[in-house]
């Protein structure tokens, strides 16, 4: 059964996640997506709390830059996560945007390298081992952490060109696919991934998740060609979806036919009312995907 969520964008000022939040929640919305932008909201504080104020709702971050965050420290607080909130935590990493790397001095010269390092160490920690490495960008010295996961959860890499493509099938447990990625594309990171999980013989599940540029109500052809427009991505086939739930759920169903395990519905960061928007999803588009 493919999993169906929505995204909580931090265009929205954090004090509006508690309603939408504990909305798709009581909606039965499966899961809830949040960023770590820069300069806009930190993705485990948010997180944190929206795990807090529900009680069945699965929240995803998508994603944590690494330039930004020690390994020891992600693994800290992903560990704390998993076991306050068993199964319902789901971490993304990154290489983030280098424009804001650049801007805090957190810039890497090689992020797939340190992608790399950083998956492997942080997988490590997380399935309850003591870790001595020493590579170009991480470093650990005898690190366990006390208080590890009961079962390592999954660590999926936010990523979009081919070797970082490669490097998840490689390296991490699923992938997170913008939602500049149209069915196509899913196909293309697909084949991607897959070549990199035979390079190491790897053969556990591999989960992909997409974001789907979603706009409902009268406006929505509008916005929805607004906000490509602004991305540059208007002239992209078969990308984002406008209109009603049964437009919606197609365009859902492309991207699962093409590879997706979980699609995600992104709002347009000029949605004008995200709780309907998070009941749109659960209580309209959810009945339409298998």
């Amino acid at each position: 059964m493919t999993a169906l969520g929505a995204v909580f964008r931090p265009q929205l000022p954090p004090e509006k996640l508690r309603d939408v939040a504990r909305t798709a929640d009581a909606a039965g919305l499966e899961e809830l997506w949040l960023w770590e932008d820069c300069f806009l909201e930190s993705g485990i504080a948010t997180a944190s709390a929206a795990l807090a104020w529900t009680e069945r709702l699965r929240v995803g971050i998508g994603l944590l830059p690494v330039p930004l965050r020690n390994v020891a420290l992600t693994a800290m607080e992903t560990a704390t996560l998993d076991r306050l909130f068993p199964g319902r935590f789901t971490l993304t990493v990154g290489h983030g945007v280098q424009d804001w790397m650049g801007q805090v001095g957190a810039r890497a010269e090689s992020p797939v390298t340190l992608l790399r390092e950083y998956l492997d160490g942080l997988r490590a920690l997380l399935r309850g081992e003591r870790v001595t490495t020493d590579g170009r960008y991480v470093k650990l010295d005898d690190v366990a952490l006390d208080w590890p996961p009961p079962a390592a959860p999954a660590v999926l890499a936010g990523v979009t060109g081919p070797r970082s493509l490669r490097l998840s099938g490689e390296a991490a447990d699923g992938t997170l696919l913008t939602a500049g990625t149209p069915p196509e594309g899913v196909r293309k990171a697909r084949q991607l991934i897959d070549e990199g999980r035979k390079s190491v013989t790897r053969t556990d599940p591999h989960r992909i998740v997409v974001y789907l540029l979603t706009a409902t109500g009268p406006d929505a052809v509008a916005r929805l060609k607004a906000e490509q427009t602004a991305e540059g991505e208007d002239k992209i086939p078969g990308l984002g979806a406008a209109g009603d739930a049964g437009t919606v759920a197609k365009a859902v169903q492309r991207l699962v036919d093409a590879g997706a395990d979980t699609v995600i519905l992104q709002p347009t960061a000029d949605e004008p009312d995200p709780e309907g928007f998070v009941r749109f999803a659960a209580e309209e588009v959810r009945p339409l995907v298998p």
